[in-house]
Formats: C-alpha cells, structure tokens, sequence
C-alpha cells in the first residue's frame, strides 16, 4: 500500500478491514507511532493509554476475522476532545482550576463510537473551560500547529485540530459554541463541521453547544455524523431521531442560491489572503450554476457584545462555585473575564440574553433567503502560538463569523480553500438552514471535489 495506515480514511480502513487486508491492531500501532513522533512538538493529547487502545484494537481484529464487526466504525481509532466524558479519565476541561474525578460514565457521543467498536485512542487537548478560540490552557502544555509550530491551532477544540492535522488517525470529535470546532479546522487545514444545535446528544447540554466531527475528508464527517446522531436521553435538548442519508453526499449545486458574507458592518478589514481565497471557492460554486449573491453584516456591536457579556457571566459563576485556592488556578484570561462581569448589572445580564435572542432571530431572517451561506471562517490567518486572540482592538473579531451559527442553531462547517504566502491553511464556511446538516455536508463535498490540489500534511521534523 502506498498511502500510510495513519493517512488512510475511516471508509479506507473499513474497506480493508473487510477485505482482510488490514487489522485494526496494525493501524492503531501505526497511529500510536505517528502520535510518538509528533507529540514532542505539538502537545495534542491528554491522557493518552496506548495499552487500552491496543486492547480494544485486538478486540476489534477478533470480530473482523470472526466476520462480525460490532458497528459502523470498528476498529477505527478515533480520539475524542478531553471535556468529552469518558468513563475513568477526569476531564479538566482545560483548566488547573478543576478538581480531578475520574468519570464515573461515557458521555453520549463516547458512548456511540465505543458501542459502533471505534478504538478510542486518546482524548485532546482544549483552553480553560473552552472559553478561547485559541489553544492556550492552564492545565495542558500548549498546543502547536502542525503545519507552523510558531502559530496557533485556533480553539477551543485545539488539539483535535492538531491532531486530524497530524495524522492521528481519521475520526476526531471537537465540540463548538461560538466557533470551536470550525476556527481549529480552518486554521489546521481540515474538514470540521457543527452540525444544529440537538443533532449530536451531549451531556450536559446547555444553549449553543454542539459536539462535532473533526476529519480530513467530508465523507468521513458524514460516516462519524451517523454513529454519533444517534439518540441519547440524557440530552433533553437534543432533536428526535432522523432517518438521514448521511452517505448522500453528492449533489448538484446549480440553480441554487448562496449568499456570499464578506463585509463587515464593524469596519475592521478581513485578511487579504482569507477573502481572495474566499471569493475564489464562491466562484466554483458560481461556475458550476449556484446563484452567489453578496449578503450585507447583519450584525450589530450590540447584539454582539450582548453574547459576550452574558459569557463573561458564565467565567464568574465558574469560579466562584469553587475553593479559592482551586480558583486562583484558573488561567488570567478566565479572572479577566470574571472581572468584568462583577462590573455588570442584574440588569445588564439579562438585558446581554435578550440581545442574544435578537442575534439568533437577525442571523435567521438574514439567512433565510439563501440555500447556503459562504464566508470566511476566521477574518484572519492562524496568529501566534502563546496568544489568546489575534490581538486585535476588536475582541469580537476572530468568532465573527462563526459564533452567530451557533446563537441561531443552524449547521455550518469549515473547509480548507488555500493557504497563505507563508503556508498556513484557510477555511471556508458553509452555513445552512437549520436541520439542514446534510445539505452543508453535500456544500462541502462539492466544494472538495472541485477545489484546488490540496498541499500535502506536515510532516514532523
């Protein structure tokens, strides 16, 4: 075989799994040897177990060779963002702060990929409480970028960003509240999509947050998005069961209308790289018959600010439900925002939730008209390591386009659609309506089978 056993895709592996060409045990060896050689410089794994790895790859073989495979994704290796809950790992959810307890169950989306036999190879790393878009924590060693060690993965899902970057194997699971599986997929050169709100059951559930797949392809999203769609009553958020052809994924994108999100009502410039290769990735949809038509910001300072605000809130509350001493752990960005938030009035909070709803009810009817919506991920390429942010006056300015699909609940993915001069991936987003997550799955797939050839994945040094 000419590609290596860490490139190959999940429907690779489960072609050759069938073929008998390939054992799980094999491939996750091959995994565990790509994780060895990038760890030292990229530092996307938390409580990595080789041995239970190993256990649930031979478990797997032994299925394959009796002919009867467990689930959609046996003997796949999968890792899994560490606020994932996995039954006997803590889960520190980023921050020094947190009191460590081992888990006493699998969350949902843990408990589909082992019920459909993926071998979970490792959890990933991710900020203090998931409160960055950027990799920098409190507890774990910072994340790198694969593809420039000096710049950042993007958060809060930094190291399942790094490492579908890197090569540890075809499934990773992120989860996103205001951009955090799609800012690590774009600035990492991978597929990454946050489907609508209640699609994936996660516990707890909670407004805006969403679990989802972190790939190198859209076909293996969609394989991921089967198994992990699944109901779990735990969620009581979460949408009914829905028979959708997740497979489907080729689709004519002619005749239909996309709206193209470019501009900015704040005035702040979008990187001249990002929005060349933006509007290069709408004119394939343009050349192959969709109607692309400029969409207006319809966004406002104030409908922002109000969803910041209310998240500072959640900073405060976080710590002060704990010990002072555990509290003082936190990273400084975590009392920063804590800070303000003791500024702000009863008054005030509850004015920032209204302004919420007002956001999700702008995004809606701004969006409605149009079958898809492009824009860039980030108005910026991946900036440096340490930082928090891209370091603009305008803290709002890197979730700019991500964090209002969250508020509204619609599906939106990124895609890789060029790199800069100096190398560093760039990703197009493709937002849908809401319950629309095929028909983004479907966007992206074509968007990949036309786009340019891709650079080839980094390579450890």
């Amino acid at each position: 075989m000419t590609t290596p056993l860490h490139e190959m895709s999940a429907l690779q592996l489960l072609e050759h799994y069938r073929d008998r060409v390939l054992s799980p045990v094999e491939v996750t060896q091959a995994v565990l040897a790509r994780i060895e050689r990038w760890e030292p410089s990229i530092r996307a794994t938390y409580a990595l177990d080789a041995e239970a790895a190993l256990a649930a790859a031979r478990a797997s073989e032994a299925r394959w060779a009796q002919g009867r495979p467990q689930g959609a994704l046996d003997g796949v290796p999968i890792t899994l963002k560490e606020n994932i809950g996995t039954r006997g790992t803590p889960k520190p959810v980023g921050s020094a702060a947190t009191v460590l307890a081992p888990e006493s169950s699998d969350a949902p989306a843990a408990a589909r990929v082992r019920e459909a036999g993926a071998v979970i190879v490792t959890k990933t790393t991710m900020p203090d409480f998931g409160f960055l878009g950027a990799a920098p924590s409190s507890f774990h060693p910072l994340t790198r970028n694969p593809w420039n060690l000096a710049h950042n993965t993007g958060g809060s899902s930094s190291g399942a960003g790094a490492a579908a970057a890197a090569g540890y194997g075809p499934l990773h699971l992120g989860t996103d509240i205001g951009g955090s599986v799609r800012i690590p997929a774009s600035f990492c050169g991978v597929f990454g999509l946050k489907p609508s709100h209640g699609r994936i059951p996660v516990d707890p559930p909670a407004a805006a947050r969403v679990i989802g797949p972190m790939t190198r392809t859209v076909a293996d999203a969609a394989l991921l998005m089967q198994v992990v769609s699944q109901p779990d009553a735990r969620d009581y958020m979460s949408l009914p069961p829905n028979d959708i052809a997740w497979h489907q994924l080729e689709r004519s994108v002619k005749g239909l209308r996309i709206g193209l999100w470019t501009e900015t009502m704040g005035g702040w410039p979008i990187d001249a790289e990002v929005k060349a290769a933006v509007l290069a990735a709408a004119r394939l949809f343009e050349q192959a018959g969709a109607i692309v038509e400029p969409l207006a910001d319809w966004t406002t300072l104030e409908l922002r600010l109000g969803m910041a605000h209310f998240f500072t809130m959640r900073c405060r509350v976080d710590l002060a439900a704990m010990a002072p001493e555990r509290a003082k752990l936190a990273a400084d960005y975590i009392h920063h925002a804590a800070e303000f938030a003791a500024s702000l009035t009863p008054e005030e909070v509850f004015l920032s939730f209204t302004r919420m709803q007002a956001l999700r009810a702008a995004t809606v009817a701004a969006t409605q008209p149009f079958d898809f919506v492009l824009s860039p991920v980030s108005p910026g390429l991946p900036f440096a390591a340490e930082a928090i942010n891209s370091g603009s006056q305008n803290l709002l300015k890197d979730s700019h386009f991500t964090s209002v699909f969250n508020q509204s609940e619609q599906p939106a993915a990124s895609i890789n659609c060029g790199h800069s001069k100096s190398g560093l991936p760039i990703g197009l987003q493709i937002g849908g309506r809401r319950f629309d997550d095929l028909g983004v799955l479907q966007m992206a797939r074509f968007y990949e089978s036309v786009r340019p050839q891709q650079a080839a994945w980094p390579e450890p040094a």
